[in-house]
């Protein structure tokens, strides 16, 4: 699908407030509501838009220790892969995980309550025999940023 400025406009308002009014959003789009609306639609039909949620202060509400982790596994067939995978999946610690390329195959970000139950998930995973050959642990010390809002303005070609 093509985006256009309005298009554009209208995601980068709903990505900053997701409960957003359709007067406000059409406002901000420089359309009438329902033009705007049906746009709205085309996009969330179009897998462009994905869902609404939101942002929870975790710290605010429990203790939570932050843990970035790289996996390589010993094994490197679609099956291994698979597998693995299928495990992140399932893990509701493992809140992100990227397959990369490099010296690791995966980065992991993890949130548990302490360090003791993240490394009780680590053991956990190891005994599930998943392939995991080695990783590495980073603790996350300070959350310097992390954005939500995607800067599409930048990242997308421009229009012409």
């Amino acid at each position: 699908m093509k985006l256009d400025a309005i298009d554009l406009r209208i995601l980068e308002a709903i990505q900053e407030n997701g409960r957003i009014t359709k007067l406000a959003l059409a406002e901000k789009a420089g359309l009438s509501p329902t033009p705007c609306w049906l746009r709205l639609r085309k996009l969330e039909k179009a897998g462009i838009v994905t869902g609404y949620h939101a942002r929870v202060a975790v710290r605010r509400v429990a203790p939570v220790a932050s843990v970035l982790m790289e996996v390589t596994l010993s094994n490197h067939r679609q099956a291994d892969f698979d597998r693995f995978e299928r495990a992140v999946t399932a893990t509701p610690e493992i809140v992100a995980c990227w397959s990369v390329g490099g010296g690791v195959d995966y980065v992991l970000k993890i949130m548990a309550p302490d360090i003791d139950a993240y490394q009780r998930l680590v053991d956990g995973l190891l005994d599930r025999e998943l392939g995991i050959d080695r990783y590495f642990t980073y603790i996350v010390t300070k959350t310097v940023k992390e954005e939500t809002v995607l800067p599409l303005a930048t990242l997308l070609p421009p229009a012409g």
